[in-house]
C-alpha cells in the first residue's frame, strides 16, 4: 500500500511541476491543482495506512491506540481552500485573457517569423 501511495504522489508531483513550467496559464493552473493533490495525499498518508481497521485500534485508554484525526482534518481543509483558489485563478485567467487577448504566461504570443519567398 505504501508503494502505491508513494508512486501516486510522485506521478502527481512530476505532472504538476511539468505543467507549472508550461507557457500557457491554464496549464499552470492545472499544474498547481495536481501539485496540491499530491501534497494532500502526502499529508493524508502521514496519518497511518491501515486498510479495514477501525479508528480506535485497541481497548486501552492510551493515546497510541487511537487513530490520529488531524491529517484528515488538514486534508479536508486543504481541499476546500484549493477549490476556492482554483476558482480564483480561473477568474483571473479569464480576465487576463480578455485584457491581453492571449493565454500565454507573459501576455504575449511568441512571434513566428514569416517564411521568405
Amino acid at each position: 500500500m505504501e508503494l502505491v501511495l508513494s508512486l501516486g504522489i510522485g506521478v502527481l508531483s512530476a505532472a504538476g511541476i511539468w505543467l507549472i513550467l508550461r507557457p500557457r496559464t491554464f496549464q499552470v493552473v492545472l499544474g498547481l491543482s495536481l501539485l496540491s493533490y499530491a501534497v494532500n495525499l502526502f499529508i493524508f498518508g502521514m496519518g497511518r495506512l491501515t486498510v479495514g481497521a477501525p479508528p480506535v485500534l485497541g481497548a486501552g485508554p492510551d493515546i497510541v491506540s487511537v487513530d490520529d484525526p488531524v491529517p484528515q482534518a488538514l486534508v479536508l481543509t486543504a481541499v476546500v481552500i484549493s477549490f476556492a483558489l482554483t476558482a480564483l485563478f480561473l477568474v483571473v485567467l479569464l480576465a487576463a485573457r480578455g485584457v491581453t487577448g492571449s493565454d500565454h504566461v507573459d501576455g504575449r504570443e511568441p512571434h513566428q517569423e514569416e517564411p521568405r519567398p
